[in-house]
This record gives C-alpha cells, sequence and structure tokens, in this order.
C-alpha cells in the first residue's frame, strides 16, 4: 500500500520547518550509514493514529525579494499540486494576509487538490482568533489555528489532515501488477530503457489514466505477464538553480519509489557512481523496497577480464548500506541484457514476499547463536528467546531478548547475514525489530 503524501507551501518564516520537525518527531536520525539523505530532510514519515503519511517540504531556497518570493512560492505550489494527496498550506497569524498567501491561494483551488489551511503562530487562541478569521478571505475553507512551537491545535489539524486522505490510500494496489520505479540522476537513461523495453514488447502503452503523481506509468508485457514501470523522467526543467532541481528530482523520486514494488536504481556507467546516485538509492533503502541497480551504456566502457569486477566493487563501496542490492550491467542503446531485467524484478519481488515459517527461524537462530556467543556488558549477557517474521515487503521479524541495550546493530547484521544464508532474500531489505522480555514471561 502506497502511503499518501502531505506537502507543506508556504512563504519564508512562516514556521515551515518548525512544523515539519516537530511532526516528524524523532524520526529524522535516519540509519547513519545512508549517506545524504538526511542532510536536507525534504520528507519524513509521520504517523498519527493508525493513519501514516509521507510529509514533504516543497521549500528550499529562501528568496529576499517580494517578486522573488512569489515566484518561488508558485514553484512549490506548482510541486506540491504534481506529487502531493493533500496540500498543507501554511500562513502566519502574525505577518497577516499576505499578497503573496492570496496568489497562491488562487493556484491551489484551481488544483482541484485538496488543501488544508493553517495558520501558524496562534500561541493563544482567545487572543489571535480575531486575526485567523481574516484568512477566510482566502477562499479555500476554514483556517485551522496552530502554534508549531507551542505544539497547540496539532492534533485538531492532523484529524483534519487524514479526513482527506482517499479511504483506502492507495485504491490502486488492488491492481496485483509488479509496480517497478525506474529513478536515477538525469540523463543517465531512465526513459531509453524504458523506451526499448516497449520497443520489443511493441505492445500498445496506455499511459494510465487518472494517476495524479507527475511520474507517468507505463505498462509493458513480457511473456505474457503484465508490469507497470513509474517513471520520473517526464518534465524538465529549464534554467533552475541547480540545487532546486535536485530539489524537485528528490521529492519526485520519493513518490515514485512510495508507490512501488522494485526500484531500478539507474547509474551511468561512463560517469561512475556518484554521492547523488547514493543519496536517491537510499530513499528506496530506508522505504524498504526491493533494489536493482543498474549500470547503463554499459557498451560504452573499455573492458578487459577484470573491468566488471572492479566496477562492481566500486558500486558496493559507494552503496556499502545496501550490500544485498542485486546489480545488472545493460546498454539501452543496443538493448544488451535488457531482457534479463524482467526475470530479477520476479525474483526480487518473489524474495520481498518470502515468509519464513517460525520453527526454521528459530532453528537458524539458535546454530548463529551456537556459532557465534551473543555480546555481554558488565557481567550480563545478551540472551535472545525467540524470532517471528511479521511482515512482508520487506521481510520484517522481531527477535524477543532478555536486554534490548545489549542487542549490539552488529550483532542484529550478523543474523541477518545467517538469515540471508539460508534464504538468499536477495534485492531487499531486511527489517528486525528488537523486544524485550523477562526471563520468566518465557
Amino acid at each position: 500500500m502506497s502511503k499518501p503524501v502531505v506537502a507543506v507551501v508556504g512563504r519564508p518564516n512562516v514556521g515551515k520547518s518548525t512544523l515539519f520537525n516537530v511532526l516528524a518527531g524523532e524520526k529524522i536520525s535516519i540509519v547513519k550509514d545512508t549517506p545524504g539523505v538526511t542532510r536536507d530532510r525534504i520528507y519524513a514519515e509521520v504517523s498519527w493514529l493508525d493513519r501514516e503519511f509521507t510529509l514533504i517540504d516543497t521549500g528550499g531556497i529562501e528568496p529576499e525579494s517580494k517578486d522573488v518570493i512569489l515566484s518561488q512560492m508558485r514553484e512549490q505550489a506548482q510541486i506540491a499540486i504534481d506529487t502531493a494527496d493533500v496540500i498543507l498550506f501554511l500562513t502566519d497569524v502574525r505577518q497577516g494576509l499576505q499578497d503573496a498567501d492570496a496568489k497562491v491561494a488562487d493556484m491551489l483551488r484551481r488544483s482541484g487538490k485538496p488543501v488544508l489551511l493553517v495558520v501558524n503562530k496562534v500561541d493563544n487562541f482567545d487572543k489571535f482568533m480575531a486575526d485567523v478569521y481574516e484568512f477566510y478571505n482566502l477562499g479555500i475553507g476554514d483556517p485551522i489555528p496552530i502554534s508549531a512551537s507551542s505544539r497547540l491545535g496539532l492534533g485538531d489539524m492532523l484529524d483534519a489532515l487524514i479526513a482527506h486522505f482517499p479511504e483506502h490510500a492507495g485504491e490502486e494496489e488492488e491492481d496485483e501488477r509488479p509496480r517497478v520505479a525506474i529513478v536515477g540522476k538525469p540523463n543517465v537513461g531512465k526513459s531509453s530503457i524504458i523506451n526499448k523495453l516497449l520497443g520489443e514488447q511493441r505492445v500498445i502503452v496506455s499511459d494510465i489514466a487518472g494517476t495524479t503523481r507527475d511520474a507517468i506509468d507505463t505498462e509493458v508485457v513480457h511473456d505474457g505477464k503484465e508490469y507497470v514501470f513509474i517513471d520520473t523522467a517526464g518534465l524538465r526543467r529549464k534554467n533552475k538553480i541547480k540545487e532546486e532541481l535536485e530539489r524537485y528530482s528528490i521529492i519526485r523520486t520519493v513518490t515514485a519509489v512510495e508507490r512501488a514494488d522494485v526500484v531500478l536504481v539507474v547509474i551511468d556507467a561512463t560517469e561512475g557512481v556518484t554521492e547523488q546516485d547514493a543519496k536517491i538509492a537510499g530513499i528506496a533503502h530506508e522505504r524498504g523496497k526491493g533494489i536493482i541497480i543498474v549500470v547503463n551504456k554499459w557498451d560504452a566502457i573499455e573492458k578487459n577480464d577484470k573491468t566488471m569486477r572492479e566496477y562492481e566493487n566500486k558500486v558496493r563501496q559507494v552503496l556499502s548500506f545496501m550490500p544485498y542490492a542485486e546489480i545488472m550491467y545493460v546498454s539501452a542503446k543496443s538493448g544488451q541484457r535488457l531482457h534479463k531485467l524482467f526475470e530479477k524484478i520476479d525474483m526480487v519481488i518473489q524474495n520481498q514476499n518470502l515468509r519464513v515459517a517460525t520453527g526454521v527461524l528459530n532453528e537458524i537462530m539458535m546454530e548463529a547463536v551456537a556459532m557465534q556467543q551473543p555480546p555481554s556488558d558488565k557481567g550480563k549477557r545478551l540472551k535472545l528467546f525467540y524470532i517471528t517474521q511479521v511482515a512482508v515487503k520487506p521481510p520484517s521479524f522481531v527477535i524477543f531478548v532478555n536486554d534490548k541495550e545489549l542487542m549490539h546493530f552488529s550483532y542484529t547484521r550478523y543474523l541477518e547475514n545467517k538469515i540471508r544464508e539460508a534464504f538468499g532474500f536477495k534485492g531487499t531489505s531486511l527489517k528486525f525489530f528488537i523486544r524485550q522480555r523477562k526471563e520468566k514471561e518465557q
């Protein structure tokens, strides 16, 4: 199921970052070894009651002059309209209703997307309510007063927000067809790969109607089986500041990855693997998606018998946080090895959905414990009682132990490797949750 996407739009200094940080809570410290994903925290996972959503901050560069502010806000609003299910429009009670607010409100209203109008910095409801009412003039619904910094009114705001979510977020997920997102930096050949796959299949491509996001969904049939490819190439923005373009492509990557089962991270062989590739791959890794690294333009590389191994080492080094990812070398231009893509996709999806019987898991765990003693601290040794698989996509496991503090990251990784030795799980991350139990509860 894909989570709804909520984008925040608003003028500079109305408190977007404060709201973002408060809602994201402590979830911000994403795995330390995912490079560069959190530095410019563009998105966060938020859950309220039993609903989860992805919060996106469309902001970015804070401009000086009034005209620039308006054009920046229009740009932000456009990104929000393109990518979000619900738009959260943040205004500031102390600065009052501004011209830029009204102009952006027009844009949002015309988009037909649900918009939640939120008035921030209302630290005292009695004192400011008259000023809050002024925002009714925007004509996009009832203003909801909050104070992000004092955490007032957030519950009401979140209730109103989730009321806008589609009843079953991700209705299209009834669709059993594998969904594959193609992501990567601009010009690495994402579109050429899709075009080549289509050209060989000679199927009628119907860009599936009703997809609101600006990623283009394309059906591809291979050996009688249908796949849906989600392509983020689409829009090219002209003369945008590089930083902004990068931010925009990251936002689009997040929304495409959110809807996919398997993510193809396309890398340009001639350029080698870069920090930006790692950032993009990190998004799929965090979301627990199936991952295949597709090294494109492989035909353009001078090769000897060691080339592939050396290249693979380099890729593994930069993407060291996802050693499980599958790697393929292809050429969209010549079509080299592209047909093998489907076998890989099927395999990864199978692994994403693999369930291991509890009895077997516990045998593996006990054997692993016998081979390598669990860590101890100040005379207290870690005891592992029981392991069970609780979910698929990605396969997720709960391990019950006597003391959570003693379960070091490295020991969890050791167990993960043992489970992978037994079952492969190629192409998918595995998630582990450690729960503490008292000895006598056994």
